[in-house]
């Protein structure tokens, strides 16, 4: 494993220990959303590192997907979907992490770090080949 994959690796798992801190939070539910999505790009960009692909300064999830050839399980769509449309939109501080329709609930928090966390867990594998 390259280390530049290890750094963007390492990177990847603070968002994750972030998210495990305040997961149950309810007022804190944005800002799983928010490193929901910061894992699930510093994973796909160790992916395509390791790979030794192009690297572009990009944050759009579906585009990296793509760049690394993997596809994106049924059950990852969604998810995808909302954190990539979350992120774009999350340009002051005001609204990191917020949805279009404002903060997310428990449930959804709790489905994206999930999303994460098996994001994480697929390309620490993969890169570990």
């Amino acid at each position: 494993m390259k280390e530049t994959t290890k750094f963007w690796l390492r990177s990847a798992s603070d968002d994750l220990h972030v998210i495990s801190k305040i997961t149950s939070d309810p007022t804190l539910t944005n800002m799983v959303a928010f490193h929901a999505q910061q894992c699930i790009e510093k994973s796909l960009k160790a992916f395509i590192e390791d790979k030794g692909l192009e690297l572009p300064k990009i944050h759009d999830l579906i585009r990296l997907f793509n760049i690394a050839s993997l596809e994106i399980q049924d059950n990852w769509k969604q998810k995808i979907i909302i954190l990539n449309d979350l992120y774009t939109q999350a340009r002051y501080p005001g609204e990191i992490g917020l949805l279009p329709d404002g903060k997310p609930d428990l449930k959804q928090a709790k489905d994206f770090a999930k999303t994460a966390n098996e994001i994480y867990n697929a390309i620490l594998k993969l890169t570990q080949v």
